[in-house]
């Protein structure tokens, strides 16, 4: 595989997170502040939204003020005439709240998915920069279901939920200052019940939290086995374990079920609670209303119908706000999941003021390098390497011993504990990894080829390559011929991972792309485990020209592919036992020699 790996900029957080850090919890009022952050620029629509709800609470004072004056002026009075412009007046209001209610709710939309756009890509590219290690920590279908699920449980908050709180906090302000103008001692009546409320709203909140968050905690385990299961489907076919991944799935998704069902009993019991309290104060302010209006002449039936009205009015956001805490406490639930990954911060960081790393010769040198992948196992130790300059170095060994690691350290998927690794004398720590990284080619067993075409995947390291490097890559791998052989030739789509090539035509396309990136340095990591001997032979073939004039790494099990290395080198629990030609360490019967004799017993045998 070609590595263009995109990196943080030099001013990434340098902090490190072991496994991924714990954030802190994602309040609601930090979930609403962060999407402000990402809109904080669109002051047209804020403005035109602002406008409109200010609008719209002005218009719900109205049609209750109508109603006061019907009753108190117009039917003690019998002013026939006015009952048409009262009629006029309510379908006017009506109409004017449709037309700003449209206008807040198409712009609070666009301001929200604007938001959820950003903090989307925010996260995406986050994880993106986020180092080897926080991925063989984190499962991938668990990462999939904080960018699709939990993302898309905020953006149902924002796109229902937003508008109505905003809208709902300009109506409760407004209305209750209002009603201390028109009645205070009614007003206290009302808002005597709306502590009770608060309390119980909080006391609820905590306990739905907790219940979404092993919501998003189970979808993102069916998320986990989906892609486990479906990546791996071949494995499943091949053993016949249909029925056994069904139940596991089913397990699972059972689990999830039991999630939901217990956040919505939780639910259910606060919602009938909420509407309780709200007629408790209703039933209040009609009865002390009724008494006082019955001793205080001042205080009219129509102020009476109108302050209830307010009320109802003043009931409706909290009625919306209990609706809504469902929704509310998913997206806290969502966020904090989402702000998780946002504090993770890669070990493997660029060091400040990190310079481009120069066009190469080649050299790599690997001093005294510690290593563990955890501490109490490492895997190298006062370990030392030289690889020339456009020489090919060999590593064999034992599975464990440390091969592949070596690779990962000279791309700087991983930083060492302990010793320094420099390329042509310049410590890779102090270059950007973009600038090491586009001098390395790797070709590994693993072949990693993207769902696209057949040019796509030559070019993801060079993308603006023309057609002529493009084609002139792919007959330096031998893999031209087997490209024009299909319907669409380069264009030719190639499936989830290549599933329609072959090992060895998967593995010729790797080639083609490394040679089209052109790279100093070169990582051969088991690139011919897994072929047959006509594909191995053919891949043999474009590796020649791969490697010609280039430092290369050449990690193998088959000795067959380094017999022509410069230099081979026998490691052993994170060491050198072994180290020069094939000639020379057969000559030494040594471990290289057991090796050699263990793959080839009849050329051993004859040799003695």
């Amino acid at each position: 595989m070609t590595i263009n790996t995109a990196v943080p900029p030099p001013s990434t957080n340098s902090s490190r997170y072991g496994q991924m850090s714990k954030a802190n919890p994602g309040t609601v009022w930090a979930m609403y502040k962060r999407l402000f952050f990402h809109v904080r620029t669109k002051y047209g629509l804020l403005l035109s939204a602002f406008l409109s709800i200010l609008a719209i609470t002005l218009l719900e004072f109205a049609i209750p003020q109508l109603v006061q004056y019907t009753i108190d002026s117009i039917i003690p009075n019998s002013a026939y005439s006015q009952l048409l412009w009262v009629g006029f007046g309510i379908l006017a209001a009506s109409a004017f709240l449709g037309l700003f209610q449209y206008i807040t709710t198409f712009s609070m939309a666009k301001i929200g998915q604007q938001a959820i756009f950003e903090l989307r890509n925010e996260l995406y590219r986050h994880i993106q920069y986020l180092d080897m290690k926080f991925f063989d920590r984190n499962r991938t279908g668990d990462l999939m279901s904080r960018v699709t699920s939990d993302i898309g449980m905020m953006q149902q908050l924002i796109s229902s939920g937003m508008l109505q709180i905003i809208t709902d906090v300009f109506i409760f302000v407004g209305i209750v200052s209002y009603m201390f103008f028109a009645n205070w001692k009614l007003t206290v009546i009302a808002l005597a019940t709306f502590p009770l409320m608060y309390f119980t709203t909080r006391y609820f909140s905590k306990r739905m939290r907790g219940l979404y968050r092993n919501v998003q905690k189970s979808n993102a385990e069916v998320s986990n086995h989906l892609q486990d299961t479906l990546s791996g489907i071949r494995l499943i076919k091949a053993f016949a374990s249909e029925e056994y991944e069904s139940e596991r799935f089913a397990a699972r998704s059972r689990e999830n079920m039991l999630a939901n069902l217990a956040s919505v009993k939780l639910r259910n019991i606060y919602e009938p609670i909420i509407d309780w309290i709200n007629y408790l104060g209703y039933a209040a302010v009609l009865g002390f209303g009724a008494w006082f209006a019955m001793h205080d002449k001042s205080l009219t039936i129509g102020s009476i119908v109108a302050f209830l009205a307010y009320l109802r009015l003043l009931q409706s956001p909290v009625r919306h706000f209990s609706r809504l805490i469902n929704t509310i406490q998913q997206s806290a639930a969502a966020y904090e999941r989402i702000v998780e990954i946002l504090a993770a911060q890669p070990d493997t960081i660029e060091a400040e003021g990190a310079q481009s790393l120069p066009p190469v010769g080649g050299r790599i040198e690997m001093r005294d390098i510690a290593f563990a992948y955890q501490a109490a196992n490492p895997v190298l130790h006062h370990f030392n390497l030289v690889l020339e300059a456009g020489q090919t170095t060999a590593l064999v060994g034992s599975s464990g011993s440390g091969k592949s690691t070596i690779a990962h350290l000279i791309a700087r998927f991983y930083d060492p504990q302990e010793g320094n690794i420099t390329i042509d004398g310049i410590p890779i720590r102090d270059v950007t990894l973009r600038s090491l990284r586009e001098q390395i080619g790797i070709v590994s067993q693993d072949n990693i080829l993207l769902n696209g075409t057949i040019r796509e995947n030559i070019c993801y390291g060079k993308p603006d390559a023309s057609d002529e490097e493009m084609i002139a890559a792919a007959k330096a791998a031998n893999a031209h011929d087997f490209i024009l052989s299909f319907e669409h030739g380069y264009d030719s789509a190639i499936g989830e991972r290549g599933v329609k090539l072959s090992g060895g035509q998967k593995q010729r396309l790797s080639i083609a792309r490394a040679l089209l990136k052109n790279p100093r340095i070169v990582i051969l990591d088991e690139a011919t485990a897994a072929l047959d001997t006509e594909s191995e032979t053919l891949i043999q073939q474009a590796l020649a020209t791969l490697l010609a004039g280039r430092t290369c790494l050449i990690i193998a099990h088959r000795l067959s592919t380094i017999q022509n290395a410069d230099r081979i080198c026998v490691l052993e629990k994170g060491t050198i036992i072994e180290s020069g030609t094939h000639s020379t360490l057969l000559a030494e019967n040594g471990r290289y020699k057991t090796l050699y004799e263990l793959q080839f017993p009849q050329k051993a045998a004859f040799s003695t």
